[in-house]
């Protein structure tokens, strides 16, 4: 037809944005645990100062590290809660200075355990680092230990 523009495809121009697949799926929001009703699990809690138990130190069944704390908790606990937990009988995380390091271990699929780092917390709590994140953000399964390095 004359008098109208037809669209033309010129090489070397960009056209349209083309939709590349559904957006990514957004961070899964877990519910929060009813503490009233829901039992709460043993975590088994391993601290060390200047770092983490190496994978070896938990070879063998029974002969885990002597520096062991056990805590009543939800999966929805915070870093920043077990921080706290941890601050109350580990006098070297209650340093201003402290940071605490949080691994949990676990057996790997030929039953050798495995020292995962999954966050980062300070003694004394600014909101920043991983104080909120919960342990079933971070993909605790029951039965994982966690080892607190204490830096």
């Amino acid at each position: 037809m004359a008098g109208v523009a037809e669209p033309q495809n010129r090489p070397g121009r960009p056209g349209p944005p083309q939709a590349r697949g559904p957006p990514p799926p957004a961070r899964p929001r877990f519910e929060p645990v009813d503490r009233e009703k829901t039992c709460p699990l043993l975590l088994r809690v391993f601290t060390k100062i200047g770092g983490h138990h190496p994978n070896e130190d938990f070879a063998v069944r029974g002969k885990e590290p002597k520096d062991e704390v056990q805590i009543y908790t939800w999966k929805d606990a915070t870093l920043r809660e077990l921080t706290d937990l941890v601050k109350e009988v580990a006098p070297a995380a209650r340093r201003r200075d402290a940071k605490l390091s949080f691994a949990f271990v676990y057996p790997d699929k030929n039953g050798r355990f495995v020292v995962r780092p999954v966050g980062m917390t300070f003694s004394y709590g600014n909101g920043r680092l991983d104080d909120g994140k919960t342990l079933q953000e971070l993909s605790f399964q029951i039965g994982d230990y966690l080892s607190v390095a204490i830096i």
